[in-house]
């Protein structure tokens, strides 16, 4: 599980801007790594502490939501808040919808930046924690071979030794024994709780971490607010 401490980038082209959210942020004992542009991130930026990111969506260069394309491109669960001008809704609204958590306008209320930065990193949090346990079920099943892997897609459906090694084509006892190799390897204790561990890796599609872009945005809004 993570235990790092947690960090908060902060990406804004305006020195004074970077400045007072840097000092805003540290009132609240969270650090800060600040950068004026968005390769300067890219650069220096390395995942695996609970973070958020405080994105200006207007950037010179590589623009904000270019950015925020890059990081939803590697599957990075890091929540990003955009913070936007007046005019920028429609493309707060356009980022929203392609990963980001949230966003503030200008001149925004110290508080409320503070309470959605806090949301954000305890989301990313969750995000790492659930991450660790599907990445730990993942190596569990890599323990199985072809035939346990068989073995266990028939167990976590309720059919029985016999029916197995009817449809395997092998005797009641060898699958007893296979079975019993999936319980070890899988680390369950329990069929029940072979079937949770069974069910966690059947919800990803494809196995792998889903990308944030491709979350709906009302289940961004549950997880970030729930």
């Amino acid at each position: 599980m993570p235990t790092s401490k947690p960090i908060v980038y902060v990406v804004d082209d305006d020195p004074a801007m970077r400045e007072a959210l840097g000092s805003l942020i540290e009132t609240v004992s969270l650090e800060v790594d600040s950068f004026a542009s968005a390769n300067a991130f890219l650069e220096q930026y390395s995942p695996g502490r609970p973070s958020c990111l405080v994105l200006d969506v207007r950037l010179p260069g590589l623009g904000g939501l270019d950015l925020q394309e890059m990081l939803a491109a590697r599957n990075d669960p890091m929540p990003v808040l955009l913070i936007t001008g007046h005019g920028d809704v429609a493309m707060a609204v356009r980022a929203i919808k392609m990963g980001a958590v949230d966003f503030i306008q200008k001149p925004f209320n110290d508080q409320v930046l503070l309470d959605k930065i806090q949301k954000s990193v305890d989301l990313h949090r969750r995000r790492m924690e659930r991450h660790a346990i599907s990445a730990d079920i993942d190596e569990r099943i890599k323990r199985l071979s072809a035939r346990e892997a068989d073995v266990m897609e028939r167990v976590v459906v309720g059919k029985s030794n016999r029916t197995i090694a009817a449809e395997l084509g092998l005797s009641p006892k060898t699958i007893e024994v296979h079975r019993a190799h999936v319980m070890e390897k899988m680390k369950a204790t329990s069929l029940a709780e072979l079937v949770r561990l069974h069910i966690a890796t059947a919800a990803r599609p494809e196995k792998r971490p889903e990308s944030p872009a491709k979350t709906p945005a009302k289940s961004r809004e549950r997880e970030l607010v729930g």
